[in-house]
């Protein structure tokens, strides 16, 4: 038997300890499950005369990362991207680990932030990093730059890249017929046009952003999400001296319902921008309650680029269909509260990508769904902790702008930044100290009591 399918098991899996997704709700993760498990079948056939085919669709660092680890492995890799100078609306930020886990050259990092003010809506501000380390910093990149780097070297691997855009695949009748993917190819010598183009695969991965169209050919099902708008403001060289290691995060009802305004530093200007689920057609006004707020600081800067992108809000009902996994966007893979994508989107892509090279035996063996769950199993393990951490802290402190008002003043506890750095830069979810922890509890209780008379006040006022 080479591969078992169950449909009922297809979206978030998990065994004794890891989180279940439940297709029939909108939440992100729900209860634990009993243990079940999909085994890959020992009895997987041999190739011969060639090695594993594997298809990534999309070039960001998801699909960077995926192919780099296929190329390595012996898969023969085929990458398709279509804007290989795209500039995905993104602030950039980067957690330390991921500098050393892929091995990042520091040259490809525009800024390293030490520093960050949190501002909330009465503009009260909040100095946060006192508890940095001297070699711990979050790193500033420009996807454009961080994008090309990571397909450059799968592509120095081993790796071919493809400028294309794909269009759909024909999916295969039984275990040992290949997939047929159709796109159009750009070679730069019959302009905008493109030529029509297929491509026979063993296994495919799905790295193709929020608007996926391998995880529509896999009825992947729908998910929230969110639009981020962006502008990149080029500001007098005395006024970037400010942002020279420090970026910004504001909150409020002005310039989000339910997500954060930012000025990031980058190389030579800064990202301006914002987002939201709630209220999609309000963006540009929230984007200008965001410059506004920011104006003193940002004052005679001017507009050089202006993007906006949507953002998924949970991981998919379904992320994986025989043999065609989802990753990095595609899946759904951005934090709550922090919003936060780059980071897993590559890791989701290197963990996928390892499944396939062992369980294939390095290009050797063909693959099924059972030897792709592998990556499902491990993902949500490692994972669902932090998830389900910024997903709580989102439905706590961003409701309103008195909790808001909470949120910003239990951030100025030395406590709470070290446990959201130490979280964040390292992406695990912090060990705490049982007495810190309860006068955390105490602290935060607190705040909300107060934050929720503030709001009975307003609400009297306003009256």
């Amino acid at each position: 038997m080479s591969s078992v399918t169950f449909k009922p098991f297809t979206g978030l899996r998990r065994s004794a300890t890891v989180p279940c997704h439940n297709p029939t709700t909108s939440t992100t993760l729900s209860k634990p499950v009993v243990k079940f498990r999909v085994s890959a079948a020992k009895t997987s056939p041999r190739l011969s005369n060639r090695n594993l085919r594997v298809a990534v669709i999309g070039g960001g660092p998801a699909g960077g990362a995926a192919a780099e680890t296929l190329a390595k492995g012996g898969i023969e890799t085929f990458l398709i991207e279509r804007k290989l100078d795209n500039c995905k609306p993104c602030g950039g930020a980067i957690p330390l680990c991921m500098v050393g886990e892929f091995d990042l050259p520091l040259d490809i990092i525009d800024r390293r932030v030490t520093k960050m003010k949190m501002i909330s809506p009465s503009n009260i501000a909040v100095d946060i990093g006192q508890t940095l380390k001297p070699h711990e910093y979050i790193g500033m990149v420009r996807r454009e730059v961080l994008d090309a780097y990571l397909r450059d070297r799968a592509q120095d691997n081993g790796a071919n890249v493809i400028n294309g855009l794909f269009l759909k695949m024909d999916m295969p009748k039984s275990w040992d017929e290949p997939f047929v993917l159709h796109y159009t190819e750009y070679d730069g010598k019959k302009g905008a046009v493109g030529s029509k183009s297929t491509l026979e695969v063993d296994a495919v991965i799905g790295a193709d952003g929020a608007n996926s169209r391998v995880a529509k050919a896999i009825n992947a099902g729908d998910y929230d999400y969110a639009i981020a708008f962006q502008e990149r403001i080029k500001i007098p060289d005395e006024k970037m001296v400010y942002y020279e290691n420090l970026a910004e995060m504001y909150v409020g009802d002005d310039v989000s319902p339910d997500f954060y305004g930012w000025v990031f530093p980058k190389c030579d200007h800064v990202a301006v921008g914002t987002g939201t689920v709630t209220h999609k057609s309000d963006i540009k006004k929230f984007q200008l309650a965001t410059r506004n707020r920011a104006k003193d600081k940002i004052l005679g800067g001017k507009i050089i680029r202006v993007e906006a992108h949507p953002i998924p809000e949970h991981p998919r009902p379904r992320r994986l269909s025989g043999r065609v996994a989802l990753v990095g966007d595609a899946a759904g893979y951005v934090t709550k509260c922090s919003g936060e994508g780059i980071y897993f989107a590559a890791k989701s892509g290197r963990m996928c990508a390892e499944a396939i090279v062992e369980e294939s035996q390095n290009g050797k063996k063909m693959v099924d769904e059972g030897d792709l769950r592998k990556y499902l199993e491990k993902w949500d393990k490692t994972y669902w902790p932090t998830y389900k951490v910024l997903d709580v802290l989102q439905k706590v402190f961003y409701r309103s702008n008195p909790a808001r008002e909470a949120f910003v003043e239990m951030c100025a506890d030395e406590y709470v930044q070290k446990m959201t750095f130490d979280s964040y830069l390292y992406k695990k979810v912090a060990p705490g100290n049982p007495l810190e922890d309860l006068k955390l509890a105490v602290n935060t209780i607190g705040s909300l009591v107060r934050a929720n008379a503030l709001r009975k006040e307003m609400e009297r006022l306003n009256v």
